[in-house]
């Protein structure tokens, strides 16, 4: 138990980089399964994705950069936007079951505004899912 002058550790903490309800892929014939499915390509990134049959409800996303983006800082901070942009949006516009890779893209991912970047991945996952407006 803590004292009562003790400070609340968990008050103002940001969620994590990857919502609750989504998980991160890490393996590698994740990625490859992901890259020869559905694929839909924006000014700021490009977005694969595939409907597991295995019977998890997760959201599975991962996220990727070529050498093509920059140097590391460069890519790093693409694939930061990219994380907070799937944290945002595939929670609403995801459909559970499905794996998901994002790819940054070359003086894009990085200097599009960042509603612009969540709007691109709403219009990307609703033309992967076939329910374009």
């Amino acid at each position: 138990m803590m004292p009562p002058e003790a400070p609340d550790r968990n008050a103002g903490m940001k969620p994590p980089a990857v919502s609750v309800c989504l998980q991160t892929l890490k393996d590698r014939p994740d990625f490859l399964r992901a890259a020869q499915a559905r694929r839909q390509s924006t000014v700021s990134m490009v977005v694969q994705g595939r409907e597991r049959h295995d019977g998890d409800p997760a959201i599975r996303v991962g996220f990727t950069c070529s050498k093509k983006v920059g140097n590391a800082v460069a890519r790093n901070r693409a694939k930061r936007r990219l994380r907070e942009a799937a944290r945002a949006v595939l929670p609403e516009a995801g459909r559970p079951g499905w794996d998901y890779v994002l790819i940054g893209r070359a003086n894009a991912t990085a200097a599009r505004p960042f509603e612009a970047l969540k709007s691109d991945l709403r219009n990307a996952l609703s033309s992967i899912h076939g329910t374009r407006k």
